[in-house]
């Protein structure tokens, strides 16, 4: 008969990994999604193409942090945190937004389409 046990023994104390990771992720990319999408809002008033430029790039972002801990918008800084789930929905919706909103604008002809 073998000493080994074939099992890990049930820790009694064990931390909930869960609130760990939550704890390590960041939120900081929330507001600034809510300013590029005001700013593309604004930016509307003067050509469709900027609001659609805006959710490209906050698209891009939103890609970029699922995928890996990249900065898009300054290409030699490595996060030191991932980013929360929420901040990456944010930036998400908010490109959809952006990109919603410039395709509304474009079929009720609301903005120019090139800056005049």
């Amino acid at each position: 008969m073998s000493t080994y046990r074939a099992y890990a023994r049930p820790a009694a104390g064990r931390p909930n990994r869960s609130s760990e990771a939550a704890a390590t992720r960041s939120n900081a990319a929330i507001p600034v999604a809510i300013l590029v999408v005001a700013v593309g809002v604004y930016l509307g008033r003067f050509s469709i193409l900027l609001t659609g430029l805006c959710g490209v790039v906050l698209l891009y972002s939103g890609g970029s942090f699922l995928s890996a801990r990249l900065n898009p918008l300054s290409p030699h800084f490595y996060l030191t945190r991932k980013p929360s789930w929420a901040a990456v929905g944010v930036v998400l919706l908010g490109a959809l937004v952006l990109l919603g909103g410039a395709y509304e604008m474009w079929l009720h002809g609301l903005g120019p389409l090139l800056p005049r």
